[in-house]
Formats: C-alpha cells, structure tokens, sequence
C-alpha cells in the first residue's frame, strides 16, 4: 500500500501544464471517427478512459493512429463503420459506456458491450430509456439497467425529451443517436451541463440548434473531419490548484486550461470561498475557451454551493469537499445527488476518507456538510479505486500530521497518469 509521507514546510510554487480535458478528448474521438476525412486531434488525454473509446473504434473498423499527444483519424462516416467481431470493453469508463450507447444504437447492426467490475454497477437506464423512446433495441441484465448490454442498432426517430437528471452523458447519448435518426431529436434541460458534444457538433458541420437550454439536432448527411485542439482539463487542474490554495505562501499557473462555462464553477467557488485566482489570455479554440489561472494562498471562508452550478463541477466535488475542510466556518454541498453514480458513491467516499483524516464532515442525502478549519490527522484510507478519490487523498497528504496510506494509486491514470510527479515538481520545501 502506497504511503504518502508527512510533508514537512513546503509550499507549492511554479507553472505547468495539465493533459487535455477528458471530456472533449472522448468527443473529438467520437465524432472524428463518424466523420469523413482526417481529423487531427492534439492534446489528446492519452489515458485509460479515452484510450477505451479508441479501441472501440478500432473494433469498428477506423483507422486511428497515435503519436505521442497527436491522434490521426481516417474517418470514413457512419456508413464506413462495420460490425465490430467482438464485445466492445469499456474498462471503467462511463463516459464512453453512456455516449457509445447512443451512438451504437444509431448503427444499423449488431454489437455487444461490456465493462470492469466498477463500470458494471453503474446505472445505464437513465440512457437505455430515452434510446427506447427513439426506437432503440437493447437487451440486458436487470431490465438493462445494467452492462453487458446487447444493441440491435438501427432505424431511430427523432424525439424531444425533458431531462429528468442534469447529466451532459445523457444529453450527449441523445444527442448522438439522432445524428442517425429520422425528424428532429430535441433534449430540454434543467441547469446547462456541460456543453462540449454541443460546440464539438457544430464544428463537425452537425445540423444542431442550440437555444439556452434546449438543443436540437437533425439528422443531414455526413460529418466532416477537421482540426481540434484539446484544453488541459479543468477537473485535473483543481486538484493542483486546490494544494495552492490551501498551503501558506504558495502560487501556482496552470498554462492552457479549459475554462468553458459549462465547467468552471470550480473557479467560482474557489473565488467565493476568498481564494486569490487570476485568469489570464484567454483564447476561444475550437468553440472552446481556455485560459492561464494563477491562484495563490489566502485565508478561505465557508459557503453553500447548491443549485444551478452543481453540473458545472460535479467531478471537482471530492476536491473542494478537502478544500472545504481548510476554509473558517461551514460550507454545505447540495443538490448532488450524481456523485452516488460516478466510479464510486463519491459522497460516501469522500465523508470516509475525510472523516478517517480528521476531517468534521457528514453526508447528507444530496451532499455533505463540512466544518472547518481543521488540521488533518493522517490515517489509512481507500481510493475505492475511484481516480478522483485518489488524487484528493495525495493532495489531503501535503498538509496532513501524519502519513498517509492508501490501498492504490493506479486509478489515477484514468484521467491523469503523470500526476505524481507533476505534483513533485511543484512542492517545494521551504
């Protein structure tokens, strides 16, 4: 079991960059590989999770080549992808399980789809059920609810369909199978999530109509490939930000990162909660927005994150919930009641993480209350093999009195699989 030792008078100084956002990473492999022509995609996240969506295409016939951070995508469009001649491993990646549903559902033939242990206890009928509403054939365990799932793809229709979750998974699957379906496909949403597989849409030359918080997309000939650049991923760039938000005399840029709408609300809270952030030269590549962010040590307040901005940093969660745990007063976490479906029941695992450090925290049904300040103890914990759980753990150590242990690390190249010695190469003993 790793353990993480004691640091000892260190602050957190530099700049850096992060690897390219997860979520666009998955869409830009997608869509390239349904499009006709070359796409090129740079800053690709060469991690676990997106190399799984890779491979799947891959058993669909398209040629995809890989050069260091560079794919090269030979597409061929929907109608040059074939039958894959096996069952399509998703490995622990929900982000490909739910958007590769739809898309597959849109496909006139067969196929068969599975996952790791993990991924295999995550909901899909919140997938499965709109893609039955368009005409979607899916037979699976526990009325498909669950993977391994079998597609008898083909001959969707368009529907409009009111979300009854703020999920961009959920939004993407639709949005995808009516890229193949007949009429107009309409998804209406509560909060805006997450708007990548929008922006990436339109850059492919998709037929999509986006009208504050509903978006219709009508099927209309192919795709075409084209250039995208992926931002260094806002999620992977908290958990750095975070160190040098909490240890005194620290400041930290993180050069290039995705700082779209649909995902910055961990800026905001940081903001909120009196950290010192700075975002600077910001560019708009691609339909997306990135920027440099500076942030520097500052005495942090407890706040109520709650409502509307819960989809914009969902997966940031575990990290401001540590965060919390530095800041003078209570902060309350609400209406995030999606953290029970991610790679983990991430409110669970983050209350018994924290709680085993020496943290006051509670669940609640939809979030957590933390109290702070609090000095952090130390202890043995799990990651729950959850990459986010892990790297709010590594981060937990740099400020705890004693040692952390931890029963693995290797999740952590899910999404980030440098973060160990990115993090070393920024804290610096004083």
């Amino acid at each position: 079991m790793p353990v993480l030792a004691k640091q000892d008078s260190i602050r957190i100084y530099g700049s850096m960059e992060v690897p390219g956002d997860k979520s666009i990473s998955h869409r830009a492999v997608i869509l390239g590989s349904i499009s006709k022509g070359t796409t090129t995609i740079e800053n690709f996240l060469d991690g676990e999770d997106c190399m799984r969506t890779v491979e799947a295409f891959r058993l669909m016939g398209v040629s995809i080549e890989k050069s260091g951070n560079t794919l090269q995508i030979d597409g061929k469009g929907k109608s040059g992808l074939q039958e894959p001649q096996e069952p399509i491993y998703f490995g622990n990646s929900g982000t490909t399980a739910r958007l590769m549903l739809g898309l597959l559902a849109s496909l006139p033939f067969s196929s068969f789809v599975y996952g790791d242990s993990s991924l295999a206890q995550r909901p899909m009928d919140r997938v499965i059920m709109p893609l039955r509403e368009m005409g979607g054939k899916f037979i699976g365990r526990m009325e498909t609810s669950y993977l391994p799932i079998a597609l008898d793809g083909g001959n969707l229709h368009g529907i409009t369909y009111n979300m009854p979750i703020n999920s961009a998974q959920v939004k993407s699957a639709i949005l995808l199978a009516g890229l193949g379906a007949t009429g107009v496909t309409k998804v209406i949403e509560n909060y805006p999530t997450r708007d990548h597989t929008e922006n990436m849409l339109q850059a492919f030359g998709a037929n999509i109509n986006v009208m504050h918080n509903e978006i219709e997309v009508i099927s209309n000939g192919e795709l075409h490939g084209t250039e995208v650049y992926v931002p260094g991923d806002i999620s992977s760039a908290s958990f750095l930000l975070t160190a040098a938000a909490i240890i005194p005399g620290s400041c930290l840029v993180i050069n290039n990162v995705g700082i779209n709408k649909t995902r910055a609300g961990f800026l905001e809270v940081l903001e909120e909660m009196g950290a010192s952030v700075t975002v600077l030269n910001k560019t708009v590549i691609g339909g997306e927005l990135k920027g440099d962010i500076q942030v520097a040590y500052r005495s942090l307040r407890g706040i109520t994150i709650e409502g509307e901005i819960i989809p914009r940093l969902i997966d940031e969660i575990p990290i401001i919930a540590l965060l919390a745990t530095q800041a003078e007063g209570k902060t309350i976490i609400r209406n995030a009641e999606e953290l029970k479906v991610k790679e983990t029941d991430r409110i669970q695992a983050v209350v018994e993480v924290l709680t085993t450090l020496g943290a006051q925290i509670q669940a609640t049904k939809d979030g957590m209350v933390i109290e702070g300040k609090t000095q952090l103890i130390g202890g043995t914990v799990m990651s729950y093999h959850d990459h986010r759980i892990a790297m709010m753990a590594v981060i937990a150590s740099l400020i705890t009195e004693g040692n952390v242990i931890i029963d693995e690390l290797s999740s952590i190249s899910i999404s980030y699989p440098n973060f160990m010695d990115d993090l070393n190469n920024i804290v610096h003993k004083v």
